[in-house]
Protein backbone atom coordinates (compact mmCIF):
# COMPACT_ATOMS: atom_id res chain seq x y z
CA UNK A 1 0.00 0.00 0.00
CA UNK A 2 2.57 2.07 0.51
CA UNK A 3 4.08 1.67 -3.12
CA UNK A 4 0.32 2.64 -3.79
CA UNK A 5 0.67 6.08 -2.07
CA UNK A 6 4.15 6.55 -3.91
CA UNK A 7 2.67 5.63 -7.35
CA UNK A 8 -0.35 8.52 -6.66
CA UNK A 9 2.50 11.36 -5.46
CA UNK A 10 3.90 9.97 -8.64
CA UNK A 11 0.76 10.77 -10.91
CA UNK A 12 0.07 13.97 -9.16
CA UNK A 13 3.09 15.28 -10.13
CA UNK A 14 3.56 14.29 -13.72
CA UNK A 15 0.10 14.24 -15.15
CA UNK A 16 0.69 17.69 -16.00
CA UNK A 17 3.59 17.01 -17.84
CA UNK A 18 1.76 14.01 -20.26
CA UNK A 19 0.29 15.37 -23.51
CA UNK A 20 -3.00 14.02 -23.73
CA UNK A 21 -3.84 11.86 -26.46
CA UNK A 22 -6.06 13.05 -29.31
CA UNK A 23 -9.23 12.29 -28.13
CA UNK A 24 -8.64 14.37 -25.18
CA UNK A 25 -11.41 16.70 -24.29
CA UNK A 26 -10.91 20.66 -24.01
CA UNK A 27 -10.64 21.65 -20.24
CA UNK A 28 -13.69 23.94 -18.81
CA UNK A 29 -11.98 27.74 -17.43
CA UNK A 30 -12.62 27.87 -13.77
CA UNK A 31 -15.61 29.97 -12.36
CA UNK A 32 -14.48 33.28 -11.68
CA UNK A 33 -14.67 34.04 -8.01
CA UNK A 34 -14.48 30.62 -6.68
CA UNK A 35 -11.70 30.78 -3.68
CA UNK A 36 -11.23 27.68 -3.68
CA UNK A 37 -10.01 28.09 -7.29
CA UNK A 38 -6.85 30.18 -6.18
CA UNK A 39 -5.45 27.00 -5.08
CA UNK A 40 -7.20 24.00 -6.77
CA UNK A 41 -8.63 24.83 -9.89
CA UNK A 42 -10.83 23.14 -11.13
CA UNK A 43 -7.91 22.24 -14.59
CA UNK A 44 -5.52 20.93 -11.37
CA UNK A 45 -9.02 18.62 -9.79
CA UNK A 46 -9.32 16.94 -13.34
CA UNK A 47 -5.21 15.98 -13.38
CA UNK A 48 -5.60 14.69 -10.04
CA UNK A 49 -8.75 13.04 -10.80
CA UNK A 50 -6.75 11.49 -13.90
CA UNK A 51 -4.11 10.43 -11.79
CA UNK A 52 -6.63 8.71 -9.48
CA UNK A 53 -7.92 6.91 -12.53
CA UNK A 54 -4.60 5.38 -13.18
CA UNK A 55 -3.85 4.29 -9.51
CA UNK A 56 -7.17 2.72 -9.08
CA UNK A 57 -7.17 0.73 -12.16
CA UNK A 58 -3.68 -1.01 -11.24
CA UNK A 59 -4.49 -1.12 -7.97
CA UNK A 60 -7.68 -2.42 -7.58
CA UNK A 61 -10.20 -5.07 -9.64
CA UNK A 62 -12.99 -3.32 -11.61
CA UNK A 63 -15.93 -5.07 -13.33
CA UNK A 64 -15.80 -6.23 -16.85
CA UNK A 65 -19.89 -6.28 -16.95
CA UNK A 66 -20.91 -3.96 -19.80
CA UNK A 67 -24.10 -4.62 -18.31
CA UNK A 68 -23.84 -3.17 -15.25
CA UNK A 69 -21.22 -0.66 -16.15
CA UNK A 70 -23.70 0.63 -18.64
CA UNK A 71 -26.73 0.62 -16.10
CA UNK A 72 -24.29 2.46 -13.35
CA UNK A 73 -23.05 5.09 -15.79
CA UNK A 74 -26.67 5.86 -17.14
CA UNK A 75 -28.29 6.31 -14.14
CA UNK A 76 -25.57 8.42 -13.26
CA UNK A 77 -25.80 10.61 -15.92
CA UNK A 78 -29.64 10.73 -14.93
CA UNK A 79 -29.17 12.00 -11.75
CA UNK A 80 -26.66 14.40 -12.83
CA UNK A 81 -29.05 16.53 -14.55
CA UNK A 82 -30.85 17.05 -11.53
CA UNK A 83 -28.16 18.27 -9.24
CA UNK A 84 -25.82 20.86 -8.89
CA UNK A 85 -22.58 19.58 -10.94
CA UNK A 86 -21.96 21.63 -14.00
CA UNK A 87 -18.86 20.14 -15.09
CA UNK A 88 -18.48 16.63 -17.19
CA UNK A 89 -17.81 13.74 -15.06
CA UNK A 90 -14.80 12.12 -16.02
CA UNK A 91 -15.34 8.47 -14.81
CA UNK A 92 -17.96 6.54 -13.85
CA UNK A 93 -15.98 3.14 -11.98
CA UNK A 94 -17.10 0.08 -10.75
CA UNK A 95 -14.85 -1.57 -8.39
CA UNK A 96 -15.27 -5.69 -8.05
CA UNK A 97 -15.46 -6.04 -4.59
CA UNK A 98 -18.77 -6.62 -2.69
CA UNK A 99 -18.10 -4.42 0.53
CA UNK A 100 -20.53 -1.63 0.50
CA UNK A 101 -19.01 1.72 -0.92
CA UNK A 102 -18.79 4.57 -3.13
CA UNK A 103 -16.85 7.95 -3.79
CA UNK A 104 -16.67 10.87 -6.06
CA UNK A 105 -12.89 11.88 -6.36
CA UNK A 106 -11.63 15.13 -7.30
CA UNK A 107 -12.14 15.99 -11.45
CA UNK A 108 -15.23 14.31 -11.59
CA UNK A 109 -14.51 10.88 -11.18
CA UNK A 110 -17.32 8.65 -9.28
CA UNK A 111 -17.58 5.51 -8.28
CA UNK A 112 -18.98 2.09 -6.52
CA UNK A 113 -18.24 -1.03 -5.35
CA UNK A 114 -20.44 -3.91 -6.63
CA UNK A 115 -21.64 -4.56 -3.14
CA UNK A 116 -23.44 -1.13 -3.13
CA UNK A 117 -26.26 -2.80 -5.93
CA UNK A 118 -26.33 -5.55 -3.10
CA UNK A 119 -26.90 -3.28 -0.39
CA UNK A 120 -29.06 -1.01 -1.91
CA UNK A 121 -32.56 -2.32 -1.74
CA UNK A 122 -34.37 -0.09 -4.82
CA UNK A 123 -33.75 2.59 -6.72
CA UNK A 124 -33.90 5.22 -4.15
CA UNK A 125 -31.62 4.25 -1.46
CA UNK A 126 -28.94 3.17 -4.39
CA UNK A 127 -29.56 7.19 -5.98
CA UNK A 128 -29.29 8.29 -2.62
CA UNK A 129 -25.92 7.73 -1.90
CA UNK A 130 -25.03 8.66 -6.03
CA UNK A 131 -26.47 11.81 -5.05
CA UNK A 132 -24.72 12.20 -1.94
CA UNK A 133 -21.34 11.42 -3.80
CA UNK A 134 -22.36 14.22 -6.66
CA UNK A 135 -22.95 16.74 -4.12
CA UNK A 136 -19.42 16.47 -2.88
CA UNK A 137 -18.35 17.07 -6.66
CA UNK A 138 -20.88 19.49 -7.14
CA UNK A 139 -19.33 22.09 -3.95
CA UNK A 140 -16.18 20.87 -4.57
CA UNK A 141 -15.51 19.61 -0.85
CA UNK A 142 -11.38 18.53 -1.83
CA UNK A 143 -10.78 22.16 -3.09
CA UNK A 144 -12.68 23.25 -0.30
CA UNK A 145 -10.65 21.24 2.42
CA UNK A 146 -7.58 22.54 0.80
CA UNK A 147 -8.44 26.04 0.29
CA UNK A 148 -8.61 25.34 4.76
CA UNK A 149 -5.17 24.24 5.18
CA UNK A 150 -3.62 26.93 3.03
CA UNK A 151 -1.36 27.56 5.75
CA UNK A 152 0.24 23.77 5.66
CA UNK A 153 3.35 23.59 4.15
CA UNK A 154 3.47 21.72 1.03
CA UNK A 155 4.83 18.49 2.36
CA UNK A 156 1.63 18.06 4.59
CA UNK A 157 -0.96 19.05 1.33
CA UNK A 158 0.90 16.61 -0.61
CA UNK A 159 0.48 13.39 1.95
CA UNK A 160 -2.92 14.64 3.21
CA UNK A 161 -4.47 14.60 -0.91
CA UNK A 162 -2.60 11.16 -0.76
CA UNK A 163 -4.48 9.69 1.84
CA UNK A 164 -7.61 11.63 0.52
CA UNK A 165 -7.35 9.49 -2.49
CA UNK A 166 -6.35 6.42 -0.46
CA UNK A 167 -9.47 6.79 1.78
CA UNK A 168 -11.78 7.28 -1.50
CA UNK A 169 -10.18 4.09 -3.39
CA UNK A 170 -11.30 1.72 -0.10
CA UNK A 171 -7.74 1.07 0.74
CA UNK A 172 -8.57 -1.07 3.72
CA UNK A 173 -6.12 -2.12 6.64
CA UNK A 174 -2.63 -1.10 5.13
CA UNK A 175 -4.37 2.36 3.42
CA UNK A 176 -5.33 3.35 6.94
CA UNK A 177 -1.87 2.56 8.17
CA UNK A 178 -0.64 4.70 5.38
CA UNK A 179 -3.05 7.39 6.30
CA UNK A 180 -1.89 7.45 9.92
CA UNK A 181 1.22 9.59 8.95
CA UNK A 182 -0.37 12.51 8.59
CA UNK A 183 -1.12 14.91 10.97
CA UNK A 184 -3.95 14.29 13.40
CA UNK A 185 -5.82 17.52 12.56
CA UNK A 186 -5.41 16.89 9.20
CA UNK A 187 -6.33 13.29 9.29
CA UNK A 188 -9.58 14.17 11.36
CA UNK A 189 -10.45 17.81 9.26
CA UNK A 190 -9.35 16.51 5.70
CA UNK A 191 -8.93 13.13 5.08
CA UNK A 192 -12.80 12.45 5.66
CA UNK A 193 -15.12 15.33 5.12
CA UNK A 194 -15.74 17.16 7.90
CA UNK A 195 -19.02 17.08 9.53
CA UNK A 196 -20.48 20.46 8.04
CA UNK A 197 -19.69 19.41 4.28
CA UNK A 198 -21.34 15.50 4.92
CA UNK A 199 -24.40 17.56 6.42
CA UNK A 200 -24.43 19.84 3.55
CA UNK A 201 -24.10 16.74 0.95
CA UNK A 202 -27.04 15.16 2.66
CA UNK A 203 -28.82 18.30 2.42
CA UNK A 204 -28.25 18.61 -1.40
CA UNK A 205 -27.97 15.34 -2.62
CA UNK A 206 -31.65 14.62 -1.28
CA UNK A 207 -32.68 18.35 -3.30
CA UNK A 208 -31.55 16.48 -6.29
CA UNK A 209 -33.38 13.21 -5.49
CA UNK A 210 -36.52 15.43 -5.48
CA UNK A 211 -36.01 16.60 -8.11
CA UNK A 212 -35.18 13.26 -9.70
CA UNK A 213 -38.62 12.06 -8.50
CA UNK A 214 -36.86 9.80 -6.36
CA UNK A 215 -38.30 9.26 -2.79
CA UNK A 216 -35.84 11.45 -0.62
CA UNK A 217 -37.02 9.22 2.98
CA UNK A 218 -34.53 6.75 1.21
CA UNK A 219 -31.29 8.49 2.09
CA UNK A 220 -32.01 8.12 6.26
CA UNK A 221 -33.58 4.28 5.45
CA UNK A 222 -30.08 3.63 3.82
CA UNK A 223 -28.12 5.45 6.88
CA UNK A 224 -30.07 3.05 9.30
CA UNK A 225 -29.70 0.04 7.32
CA UNK A 226 -25.58 0.39 7.76
CA UNK A 227 -25.63 1.14 11.00
CA UNK A 228 -27.72 -1.70 12.38
CA UNK A 229 -25.43 -4.39 10.01
CA UNK A 230 -22.39 -2.74 10.91
CA UNK A 231 -23.31 -1.67 14.20
CA UNK A 232 -21.64 -4.34 16.33
CA UNK A 233 -18.78 -5.22 13.58
CA UNK A 234 -15.11 -4.82 14.29
CA UNK A 235 -14.42 -2.76 11.38
CA UNK A 236 -17.23 -1.13 9.48
CA UNK A 237 -17.09 -0.81 5.38
CA UNK A 238 -15.15 1.80 3.70
CA UNK A 239 -17.91 3.92 2.85
CA UNK A 240 -18.45 4.51 6.86
CA UNK A 241 -14.92 4.88 7.40
CA UNK A 242 -15.11 8.30 4.41
CA UNK A 243 -18.86 8.92 5.46
CA UNK A 244 -18.99 8.65 9.11
CA UNK A 245 -22.77 8.23 10.42
CA UNK A 246 -24.18 9.23 13.67
CA UNK A 247 -27.40 9.36 15.50
CA UNK A 248 -27.77 13.21 14.92
CA UNK A 249 -27.15 13.26 11.09
CA UNK A 250 -29.63 10.02 10.72
CA UNK A 251 -32.30 12.16 12.41
CA UNK A 252 -31.30 15.65 10.61
CA UNK A 253 -31.86 13.13 6.90
CA UNK A 254 -34.85 11.61 8.30
CA UNK A 255 -36.46 15.00 9.48
CA UNK A 256 -35.12 17.05 6.23
CA UNK A 257 -36.87 14.24 3.93
CA UNK A 258 -40.25 15.22 5.92
CA UNK A 259 -40.17 18.60 5.06
CA UNK A 260 -39.51 17.79 1.03
CA UNK A 261 -42.86 17.50 -1.24
CA UNK A 262 -43.82 14.00 -1.50
CA UNK A 263 -44.53 12.23 -4.81
CA UNK A 264 -45.15 8.15 -5.89
CA UNK A 265 -42.51 6.40 -5.96
CA UNK A 266 -41.95 2.92 -7.13
CA UNK A 267 -39.28 0.94 -7.85
CA UNK A 268 -37.24 0.30 -11.17
CA UNK A 269 -37.37 -2.51 -12.70
CA UNK A 270 -33.68 -2.11 -14.64
CA UNK A 271 -32.20 -1.91 -11.08
CA UNK A 272 -33.79 -4.82 -10.16
CA UNK A 273 -32.60 -7.05 -12.55
CA UNK A 274 -28.84 -5.21 -12.31
CA UNK A 275 -29.16 -5.99 -8.81
CA UNK A 276 -29.83 -9.44 -9.54
CA UNK A 277 -26.82 -9.37 -12.10
CA UNK A 278 -24.38 -8.10 -9.11
CA UNK A 279 -25.64 -11.16 -6.80
CA UNK A 280 -25.14 -13.83 -9.61
CA UNK A 281 -21.20 -12.19 -9.92
CA UNK A 282 -20.80 -13.24 -6.22
CA UNK A 283 -22.75 -16.87 -6.06
CA UNK A 284 -19.72 -19.48 -6.17
CA UNK A 285 -22.19 -22.09 -6.66
CA UNK A 286 -24.71 -21.78 -9.62
CA UNK A 287 -26.41 -24.94 -8.57
CA UNK A 288 -27.23 -23.27 -4.98
CA UNK A 289 -28.00 -20.12 -7.03
CA UNK A 290 -30.53 -21.81 -9.31
CA UNK A 291 -32.69 -22.80 -5.72
CA UNK A 292 -32.46 -19.44 -4.20
CA UNK A 293 -34.26 -18.27 -7.92
CA UNK A 294 -36.84 -21.25 -7.46
CA UNK A 295 -37.78 -20.77 -4.17
CA UNK A 296 -38.33 -17.06 -4.75
CA UNK A 297 -40.33 -17.49 -7.71
CA UNK A 298 -42.48 -20.15 -5.40
CA UNK A 299 -42.98 -17.21 -3.32
CA UNK A 300 -43.10 -15.04 -6.13
CA UNK A 301 -44.22 -16.26 -9.01
CA UNK A 302 -44.40 -13.39 -10.93
CA UNK A 303 -41.11 -11.88 -9.76
CA UNK A 304 -39.36 -10.79 -13.35
CA UNK A 305 -35.95 -10.13 -11.68
CA UNK A 306 -35.71 -13.40 -9.80
CA UNK A 307 -36.55 -15.35 -13.69
CA UNK A 308 -33.98 -13.21 -14.74
CA UNK A 309 -31.51 -14.45 -12.11
CA UNK A 310 -32.59 -17.92 -12.51
CA UNK A 311 -31.56 -17.06 -16.27
CA UNK A 312 -28.03 -16.18 -15.70
CA UNK A 313 -27.74 -19.14 -13.04
CA UNK A 314 -29.17 -21.93 -15.24
CA UNK A 315 -27.00 -20.85 -18.33
CA UNK A 316 -23.94 -20.81 -15.84
CA UNK A 317 -24.52 -24.87 -14.72
CA UNK A 318 -24.90 -25.20 -18.84
CA UNK A 319 -28.24 -25.74 -18.46
CA UNK A 320 -29.22 -23.42 -21.34
CA UNK A 321 -32.32 -24.34 -23.18
CA UNK A 322 -34.66 -23.19 -20.02
CA UNK A 323 -32.36 -20.44 -19.63
CA UNK A 324 -32.88 -19.22 -23.20
CA UNK A 325 -36.62 -19.76 -22.57
CA UNK A 326 -36.85 -17.94 -19.63
CA UNK A 327 -34.99 -14.47 -21.02
CA UNK A 328 -37.04 -14.97 -24.29
CA UNK A 329 -40.57 -14.90 -22.52
CA UNK A 330 -39.24 -11.63 -20.80
CA UNK A 331 -37.86 -10.49 -24.20
CA UNK A 332 -41.46 -10.84 -25.93
CA UNK A 333 -42.57 -8.98 -23.22
CA UNK A 334 -40.51 -5.66 -23.50
CA UNK A 335 -38.72 -6.14 -26.98
CA UNK A 336 -36.52 -3.16 -26.86
CA UNK A 337 -35.07 -3.61 -23.32
CA UNK A 338 -31.46 -3.31 -23.98
CA UNK A 339 -31.22 -5.21 -20.87
CA UNK A 340 -33.23 -8.12 -22.15
CA UNK A 341 -31.44 -8.30 -26.08
CA UNK A 342 -28.38 -7.97 -24.14
CA UNK A 343 -28.67 -10.54 -21.84
CA UNK A 344 -30.53 -13.00 -24.60
CA UNK A 345 -26.96 -12.52 -26.99
CA UNK A 346 -25.34 -13.43 -24.07
CA UNK A 347 -27.18 -16.83 -23.37
CA UNK A 348 -27.12 -17.72 -27.20
CA UNK A 349 -23.12 -17.08 -27.12
CA UNK A 350 -22.99 -19.24 -23.99
CA UNK A 351 -25.07 -21.84 -25.65
CA UNK A 352 -23.10 -21.75 -28.72
CA UNK A 353 -25.90 -20.43 -30.75
CA UNK A 354 -23.52 -17.57 -31.57
CA UNK A 355 -25.15 -16.57 -35.01
CA UNK A 356 -28.27 -16.33 -33.44
CA UNK A 357 -26.22 -14.21 -30.59
CA UNK A 358 -24.78 -12.22 -34.03
CA UNK A 359 -28.01 -11.41 -35.96
CA UNK A 360 -29.89 -10.21 -32.40
CA UNK A 361 -27.20 -7.75 -31.88
CA UNK A 362 -26.59 -6.68 -35.48
CA UNK A 363 -30.23 -5.75 -35.58
CA UNK A 364 -30.19 -3.87 -31.88
CA UNK A 365 -26.99 -1.99 -33.10
CA UNK A 366 -29.40 -0.55 -35.62
CA UNK A 367 -31.95 0.63 -33.40
CA UNK A 368 -29.21 1.36 -30.31
CA UNK A 369 -26.19 2.77 -32.82
CA UNK A 370 -22.83 2.21 -31.12
CA UNK A 371 -24.59 1.45 -27.76
CA UNK A 372 -21.44 -0.38 -25.13
CA UNK A 373 -23.12 -3.55 -23.95
CA UNK A 374 -24.01 -4.33 -27.12
CA UNK A 375 -21.14 -3.91 -29.41
CA UNK A 376 -18.71 -6.05 -26.45
CA UNK A 377 -21.41 -8.55 -27.49
CA UNK A 378 -21.61 -8.26 -31.07
CA UNK A 379 -17.64 -8.59 -30.89
CA UNK A 380 -17.16 -11.09 -28.74
CA UNK A 381 -19.87 -13.07 -31.02
CA UNK A 382 -17.93 -12.16 -34.16
CA UNK A 383 -14.70 -13.44 -32.62
CA UNK A 384 -16.22 -16.78 -31.58
CA UNK A 385 -17.51 -16.94 -35.80
CA UNK A 386 -13.51 -16.25 -36.03
CA UNK A 387 -14.79 -12.78 -37.76
CA UNK A 388 -11.87 -11.25 -36.15
CA UNK A 389 -11.25 -8.36 -38.67
CA UNK A 390 -15.24 -7.35 -38.52
CA UNK A 391 -14.86 -7.63 -34.14
CA UNK A 392 -11.97 -5.68 -34.13
CA UNK A 393 -13.23 -2.64 -36.65
CA UNK A 394 -16.49 -2.86 -33.53
CA UNK A 395 -13.81 -2.38 -30.72
CA UNK A 396 -12.06 0.14 -32.58
CA UNK A 397 -15.45 2.45 -33.13
CA UNK A 398 -15.86 1.58 -29.23
CA UNK A 399 -12.17 3.09 -28.34
CA UNK A 400 -13.01 6.05 -30.05
CA UNK A 401 -15.98 6.54 -28.11
CA UNK A 402 -15.08 5.00 -24.65
CA UNK A 403 -11.26 6.35 -24.93
CA UNK A 404 -10.81 5.62 -21.33
CA UNK A 405 -12.54 2.27 -20.57
CA UNK A 406 -9.70 0.29 -19.80
CA UNK A 407 -11.95 -3.09 -21.19
CA UNK A 408 -12.44 -1.99 -24.76
CA UNK A 409 -8.49 -1.37 -24.81
CA UNK A 410 -8.06 -5.08 -23.58
CA UNK A 411 -10.42 -6.45 -25.58
CA UNK A 412 -9.21 -4.51 -28.42
CA UNK A 413 -5.51 -5.88 -27.81
CA UNK A 414 -6.78 -9.48 -28.18
CA UNK A 415 -8.97 -9.25 -31.40
CA UNK A 416 -5.98 -7.59 -32.96
CA UNK A 417 -3.81 -10.24 -32.14
CA UNK A 418 -6.45 -12.74 -33.46
CA UNK A 419 -7.04 -10.62 -36.72
CA UNK A 420 -3.20 -10.84 -37.20
CA UNK A 421 -2.52 -7.11 -36.64
CA UNK A 422 0.42 -6.98 -34.47
CA UNK A 423 0.97 -3.20 -34.94
CA UNK A 424 -2.32 -2.99 -33.58
CA UNK A 425 -2.11 -5.12 -30.75
CA UNK A 426 0.89 -2.57 -29.76
CA UNK A 427 -0.93 0.34 -30.27
CA UNK A 428 -4.29 -0.96 -27.67
CA UNK A 429 -1.90 -2.11 -25.57
CA UNK A 430 0.28 0.75 -24.75
CA UNK A 431 -3.45 2.59 -24.31
CA UNK A 432 -4.36 -0.06 -21.92
CA UNK A 433 -0.91 0.26 -19.96
CA UNK A 434 -1.10 4.09 -20.22
CA UNK A 435 -4.39 3.66 -18.15
CA UNK A 436 -3.26 2.29 -15.56
CA UNK A 437 -0.37 4.20 -15.07
CA UNK A 438 2.18 2.14 -16.38
CA UNK A 439 4.02 4.55 -18.64
CA UNK A 440 7.32 2.10 -18.98
CA UNK A 441 5.35 -0.26 -20.28
CA UNK A 442 3.60 2.01 -22.52
CA UNK A 443 6.70 2.93 -23.95
CA UNK A 444 7.52 -0.54 -24.46
CA UNK A 445 4.82 -1.23 -26.92
CA UNK A 446 4.64 2.33 -28.69
CA UNK A 447 8.35 0.95 -29.65
CA UNK A 448 6.98 -2.09 -31.23
CA UNK A 449 4.63 -0.25 -33.27
CA UNK A 450 6.75 2.70 -34.29
CA UNK A 451 8.87 -0.36 -35.71
CA UNK A 452 6.75 -1.94 -37.42
CA UNK A 453 5.45 1.01 -39.23
CA UNK A 454 8.67 2.42 -39.63
CA UNK A 455 8.60 2.65 -43.20
CA UNK A 456 4.58 2.57 -44.53
CA UNK A 457 3.55 5.21 -42.30
CA UNK A 458 5.65 8.05 -41.54
CA UNK A 459 2.69 10.36 -40.40
CA UNK A 460 2.11 7.82 -37.25
CA UNK A 461 5.90 7.38 -36.52
CA UNK A 462 6.14 11.36 -36.05
CA UNK A 463 2.72 11.26 -33.26
CA UNK A 464 4.22 7.92 -31.89
CA UNK A 465 7.37 9.89 -31.31
CA UNK A 466 6.20 12.37 -29.69
CA UNK A 467 3.81 10.05 -27.30
CA UNK A 468 6.82 8.45 -26.33
CA UNK A 469 8.57 11.56 -25.74
CA UNK A 470 6.02 13.03 -23.29
CA UNK A 471 5.71 9.87 -21.50
CA UNK A 472 10.01 9.86 -21.20
CA UNK A 473 10.09 13.36 -19.74
CA UNK A 474 7.27 12.56 -17.18
CA UNK A 475 9.09 9.16 -15.86
CA UNK A 476 12.64 11.35 -15.96
CA UNK A 477 10.28 14.94 -13.64
CA UNK A 478 8.85 12.14 -11.73
CA UNK A 479 12.44 10.67 -10.77
CA UNK A 480 14.46 13.88 -10.16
Amino acid sequence: MMKFLQRVLLGLACIALIQPPAFAQQQALPSLGDASSRIISPQLERRIGEAFLKQLHSQMPTSNDPLIKYYVQRQLIDLVQYSDLREAILSVVVVDDENINAFAAPGGVVGINLGLLLYAEDVHEYSSVMAHELAHLSQRHFARGIEEQRNQTIPNVAAMLAAVLIGIAGGGDAALAAMSTVQAASYANQMRFSRDRETEADRIGMNTLVRANHDPSAMSRMFERMQRAYRFTRRPPEFLLTHPLSETRIADARNQALDLPRGNYSDSLDYRLIRVRAETHFQKNPAQAIELYRKRLRDQPNDTASSYGLAISLSKNDQHEEALDRVESLLNINPQSILYNAAFAELLIAADRTNLARDLLSHQLVINPDNLPLSMLYAEALNKLELHEEAEAVLERQSKAHPIDVDVWFELAETAGLAGNITGVHLARAEYFYLHGSFHRAIQHLEYAQRLVRRTNPPLVAKLSQRIQDLRTAIRMSQS
